[in-house]
């Protein structure tokens, strides 16, 4: 049976989304159209490539999430350099590795750009800061004057993991002009409603895979001090666009994975806790399914 899906950003916990996905495939669900916003870009770009979920898991377990941390080279010691490289570049890393790795493994499926998909068939969310607006690519292209089709869907999920200040963010030239594009989760980390909308007849039944607890359940951010302050300033980024629209009526067709203990950017992360992330977006997505109905 063919539907459609969505995956929430939350960095190095994607392995979780994996865990779900096999699980999805399990009871012989397809999916038709897919989207994410930053780890779930990368997600739904290899679903959309029609790489299935053991596939997945072998690209990512064998691969050394370190590479990924492709600091520029300079003569000067890391550790003095990092300044620089925020002020100056606004992120720690480059994120070119990310960019080449996704590139690669598209191209092993003959995928390059969007035009290489069906229309609509994967779409991904990313922030444009400069002119203050969430993008949906490659749907608003357009509005930079850009060929939807002709953009390199590897460029794409870039610009939607460029955590601010970690990695650099994508400058994207169009003419004279230059838009900074950052992780997508900093406007919509968990873009369900591109697929389910109020009042629209849906063509198939949409899934969410969201790596948190139910937004409508969780709890209230403690804040005593000035990290708490910033902590809940990116939480609120990150999720007051998408728990405005999330109601329990969405809700039910949603599968959440309350991985908050895990630290989005913990590259070092070891074969056990990549596993055991696996582990659980399995037994979370077993738990819903044994209550969905659609």
């Amino acid at each position: 049976m063919y539907i459609d899906g969505v995956f929430s950003g939350g960095g190095i916990k994607g392995f979780a989304l994996i865990g779900a996905y096999s699980e999805i495939e399990k009871r012989g669900f397809r999916f038709k159209r897919v989207a994410g916003t930053s780890a779930g870009s990368i997600i739904a770009a290899l679903i959309a490539a029609k790489y299935t979920s053991e596939e997945i898991y072998q690209l990512m377990d064998e691969l050394d999430l370190e590479v990924f941390l492709d600091s520029r080279k300079t003569f000067v010691p890391f550790a003095v350099t990092k300044w620089i490289m925020l002020y100056w570049r606004l992120g720690l890393y480059k994120g070119d590795e990310l960019e080449n790795w996704i590139e690669e493994k598209l191209a092993i499926r003959g995928i390059r750009t969007f035009s290489d998909l069906p229309s609509q068939a994967l779409r991904i969310v990313a922030s444009d800061l400069t002119n203050s607006r969430l993008v949906v690519l490659p749907d608003d292209l357009v509005n930079y004057g850009i060929d939807p089709g002709a953009f390199p869907i590897a460029k794409a999920v870039r610009m939607s993991c460029s955590l601010p200040y970690f990695f650099e963010p994508v400058k994207l030239h169009v003419r004279r002009d230059v838009s900074i594009i950052v992780d997508g989760g900093v406007l919509s980390n968990f873009p369900m409603w591109l697929f389910d909308k109020d009042n629209v007849k849906k063509a198939r039944p949409v899934l969410g895979v969201q790596l948190s607890q139910n937004i409508i359940d969780r709890p209230k951010n403690k804040i005593k001090n000035a990290i708490q302050m910033y902590e809940a300033l990116f939480e609120t980024m990150k999720n007051a666009h998408d728990a405005r629209y999330i109601s329990r009526k969405h809700a039910k067709n949603i599968i959440f994975i309350p991985v908050e203990g895990s630290l989005t950017t913990e590259f070092e992360l070891t074969q056990e806790g990549k596993e055991t992330l696996v582990e659980f977006g399995k037994k979370c997505t077993n738990q819903f399914f044994s209550q969905w109905s659609y």
